[in-house]
């Protein structure tokens, strides 16, 4: 009787550092930067202040459409959530640093966040980049950027390139499954959602242009301060 293998999933490169440890830290930095409050976020993002504070304690880690909101009502960049120093908010037209490697980012040295539900995001940029998000994207199996009764909006562009693996995405009232070598792109302030379907992950390549032009939403400093 001849047994069948199964399938292996996307192998994750030697060396690869996560970017996981110490996000929550990250996050509470910012906010507290911003002189925003746990409640006041929470409510702004639409989430408990009770996850807002397991979050930034490390207890758990948000979804992708949880993490894109506290980053977009805090200003920050794709690049502040991969950095291991404290981040600042960031602001438009400051001067950030460069990497001191240069522009190739190795595949063995690229950053890694593990999100909730099976996602995780590996940062493709070696130097910071305040217009464009490139990251190698894995949805394991059964995994989803949020919850189906809850979709993601933010400023931007996003385009996606599916290199294995199927992947759904939800944008409005349409919904399209992408498979190997298929593409698409589609207005990051449309509400969208995206999850694995198939016994197997969805990988893919992932850039969002200009998240932080979309300045419809960002939290009153002034507001409920001094509770935390």
């Amino acid at each position: 009787m001849v047994t069948a293998k199964p399938k292996a999933g996307p192998r994750k490169p030697v060396g690869l550092g996560s970017a996981s440890t110490g996000l929550g830290a990250r996050l509470r930095h910012a906010r507290e930067r911003a002189g925003v409050t746990v409640r006041g976020l929470a409510r702004t993002v639409g989430v408990s202040a009770s996850l807002v504070s397991q979050i930034e304690r490390g207890r758990v880690m948000p979804s992708v459409g949880t993490l894109y909101a506290i980053a977009n009502e805090l200003g920050l960049l794709v690049d502040d959530l991969f950095r291991e120093e404290t981040v600042r908010p960031a602001r438009r037209g400051a001067r950030r640093p460069t990497a001191p490697e240069g522009p190739v980012q190795r595949h063995d040295t690229r950053k890694a966040i593990r999100l909730a539900s099976g996602v995780r995001w590996e940062l493709l940029t070696a130097e910071p980049d305040d217009a464009l998000e490139f990251l190698y994207v894995v949805y394991d199996v059964g995994s989803e950027s949020c919850p189906d009764d809850s979709l993601t909006q933010h400023g931007g562009k996003e385009y996606a390139y599916l290199i294995s693996g199927r992947l759904r995405i939800r944008v409005g009232f349409e919904e399209f499954e992408l498979g190997p070598g298929d593409s698409m792109s589609f207005d990051a302030q449309m509400p969208h959602r995206l999850w694995s379907v198939g016994d197997e992950p969805a990988v893919a390549i992932w850039a969002v242009m200009n998240r932080n032009g979309d300045r419809r939403s960002r939290i009153d400093a002034s507001t409920d301060r001094g509770t935390r």
